[in-house]
């Protein structure tokens, strides 16, 4: 999960958390994948789950007042009851969800950390009813399965490529929000033939090189690792970790933390250790980008205090004919925060 906390949040904040390598090997055909990349891609998750835990510290704790909160066009239970899983060749089971027009145009829609498909509830009824939106758990997280390991960028977006086999997509634009991001990122960098239109969430391109290091304020990986199972979604710590700087609907939030708090502990402290340096992350990112050649659309809230302005920088360099949406007055979550308006940025941009 990685949320806004406010508009008056510091900068990016790196925690001095050492990663350490998996010795279990990915079950995926390692053919298409080599050893390196692997390793390498390993560092990228490590980096954006440090974003992920900084959200906590920036945390207002503002009411989530269901009198303010804009209403929700979906009813949870009737979307929760659609979610069908599927088995796929490399042992992982994917849950997803399945809706919209079934001979419609595939969008896949990739939520991020300890998240869920849910995720985008708010802002699916606004999405065009000509897609066919496919909404997916990624590994670890809601009813997917939870592998011991592994967690880089390539082993979530392999999975997907396997379920669009499974689901006899042969093509599909691919929307991903933080974590999600990146891995609607590598999907379309390995699997280019697969990919129609890309969009970007409050994605980054790393921290630039001889960029100043800001000492962190608190050790939120550390915070994490105190974590005891079983997780309590109504603790302190989950409260803060789905707080929203904007009202959200308190039963949407609730099912949230509490689907975070089912995913096991060692699952958190897998994304947060599969990874090597974050010091790297810049290298693995930019090393890729030049593969992604498909239409992409970035969007950031202007007031993100997680993806701020120098990681935009490297990535719309990185992607120079990238189009960009900056949402004025919004944070990380745009898509809660003004989901109609995002939602016909990205209707606009798939059908341009």
């Amino acid at each position: 999960m990685i949320r806004v906390q406010g508009n008056g949040c510091g900068s990016i904040m790196k925690f001095g958390v050492k990663a350490r390598k998996l010795r279990k090997m990915s079950t995926h055909d390692t053919t298409m994948v080599p050893g390196p990349l692997r390793r390498r891609h390993r560092d990228l998750i490590f980096q954006i789950v440090l974003y992920g835990v900084l959200a906590l510290g920036a945390a207002t704790h503002r009411s989530q007042a269901a009198a303010t909160a804009p209403p929700l066009q979906i009813d949870l239970d009737a979307f929760d009851a659609q979610k069908k899983k599927m088995a796929l060749p490399d042992g992982e089971t994917l849950a997803y969800i399945d809706m919209g027009k079934p001979s419609g145009r595939p969008v896949v829609l990739i939520h991020g950390y300890t998240d869920n498909a849910r995720d985008w509830v708010p802002m699916a009824p606004y999405l065009s009813k000509n897609f066919r939106l496919i909404l997916i758990d990624i590994r670890g997280h809601g009813q997917s399965s939870k592998p011991e390991c592994c967690y880089s960028r390539l082993d979530f977006a392999y999975d997907i490529k396997l379920l669009l086999d499974a689901l006899s997509v042969d093509k599909a634009d691919v929307v991903g929000h933080s974590l999600g991001s990146i891995i609607a990122q590598t999907f379309a960098e390995y699997w280019p033939d697969r990919t129609s239109h890309v969009v970007l969430i409050s994605s980054t391109g790393g921290e630039p090189p001889g960029a100043p290091k800001k000492p962190p304020q608190f050790d939120y990986a550390a915070e994490i690792r105190k974590l005891k199972e079983p997780i309590e979604p109504d603790s302190p710590f989950m409260i803060a970790w789905w707080d929203s700087p904007t009202p959200v609907d308190p039963e949407f939030i609730r099912r949230q933390r509490k689907d975070a708090a089912g995913i096991p502990l060692r699952v958190w402290l897998a994304v947060l250790d599969q990874g090597l340096s974050a010091e790297h992350a810049y290298i693995d990112l930019q090393s890729t980008l030049p593969r992604l050649t498909a239409p992409t659309l970035l969007i950031w809230g202007s007031k993100d205090p997680i993806m701020e302005e120098p990681v935009r920088q490297t990535l719309r360099k990185g992607l120079p004919n990238a189009k960009v949406k900056i949402f004025e007055g919004l944070g990380h979550n745009p898509f809660w925060e003004d989901p109609r308006g995002v939602a016909e940025a990205i209707n606009t941009f798939l059908g341009s």
